[in-house]
């Protein structure tokens, strides 16, 4: 499935190396302010080339809307948007058409389908993220603008440097001062100068995005399937190359006892708050008003130069130095991905809440 959403869906369509990527945007309610310019600015911080630490493909990124917006709003009419890919050089992946990479998605594609995008990886790369990040652009300006609804993500860990941020103290800003997009300076000095090292000996290192949704409306999600934490768990786990999640507490929780782990509950100028917040802004699924906060984990860049054994689509063995351009760190550019399918999944449940009521 290329469908997203249940209300405010998304269909995504387009390849690494083909004519371009985009999204549909269905369920959008009319009268919202937009323009490319509000769209553009999510993608720049998602497109390749931005510094020596990502990719050095060079893609613009320059996104169009085709439909859905007039006179600067939001009809209320589906929201197609393109953005046409100029640097896809697919002769670079030549040797990889008969040669299944280890860790990546080639073997499973040509095993279900019966044949496989080899030009970079095609559905299973991280270009069509790119829809995610344009759908994703209009979902935020809507809840920032009509519930005062904030994302933002930001990277606490690339291999095993962490880093320990209180997210009370963030902004866009601090995020944005370096390019592996971790607010603590010193150690994204340090992030910076290991990805750097791996990249000049041909490989590749994982990583994890923290992320925090402020001003939440209470009541969001439904009990057993459709709780707010399994969808926002399943947004995270469709991108590509993420291997875990979790949210509030998350593993920390199995070595708690009740008494630490509960949430005290307790009034303020008639509002219900929590003392606490290990819960991370959900209780049965369903939003406390609290802030939700979740960590989403990255495995390494499988495409690497680094030599690997692996086989060829005839099963014979064979060593394969990848050529082509690939990140070897995929977490800084994957922030905004965090932030624009929190932000579709938010939206997508605030309108289910709406129709409940």
């Amino acid at each position: 499935m290329n469908t997203f959403g249940k209300l405010f869906t998304i269909t995504t369509f387009g390849e690494s190396h083909g004519l371009g990527v985009g999204v549909v945007v269905d369920g959008c309610p009319a009268g919202l302010k937009i323009t490319e310019a509000d769209i553009q600015k999510e993608l720049n911080r998602r497109k390749p080339g931005q510094s020596s630490i990502t990719t050095s493909r060079k893609e613009d990124d320059k996104i169009r809307i085709m439909s859905g917006v007039t006179d600067g709003k939001t009809t209320g009419a589906p929201i197609m948007m393109l953005a046409e890919n100029r640097d896809a050089r697919s002769e670079d992946y030549g040797q990889l058409k008969e040669v299944y990479r280890p860790g990546h998605a080639d073997f499973t594609y040509e095993a279900k389908y019966g044949h496989r995008e080899w030009r970079g990886g095609g559905r299973a790369s991280a270009r069509t993220t790119l829809a995610q990040v344009a759908a994703g652009a209009i979902a935020k300006k809507y809840l920032k603008e009509k519930l005062n609804v904030e994302i933002l993500g930001f990277v606490d860990q690339v291999g095993e440097i962490k880093a320990a941020i209180d997210y009370n103290k963030l902004s866009l800003k601090k995020v944005e001062a370096n390019p592996v997009r971790c607010p603590d300076e010193k150690i994204a000095k340090e992030m910076i100068k290991f990805i750097t090292a791996l990249k000049s000996g041909g490989d590749s290192t994982g990583g994890a995005v923290f992320a925090i949704i402020k001003n939440v409306p209470l009541g969001l999600g439904s009990p057993v399937f459709d709780k707010l934490p399994a969808d926002l768990a399943k947004a995270m786990m469709g991108i590509n190359a993420a291997k875990g999640f979790e949210i509030g507490s998350g593993f920390r929780a199995a070595e708690m006892r009740g008494s630490e782990h509960n949430d005290r509950f307790y009034t303020t100028k008639g509002k219900v708050r929590t003392k606490t917040n290990f819960a991370g802004g959900v209780l049965g699924g369903i939003s406390t008003g609290e802030d939700i906060y979740f960590r989403v984990a990255f495995k390494p860049t499988s495409t690497i130069a680094k030599a690997q054994d692996t086989i060829d689509r005839r099963g014979k063995q064979v060593v394969l130095k990848a050529a082509g351009r690939h990140d070897p760190c995929i977490v800084p550019r994957a922030v905004p991905i965090v932030e624009a399918m929190a932000a579709l999944v938010i939206m997508d449940h605030y309108l289910q809440w709406k129709a409940y009521k």
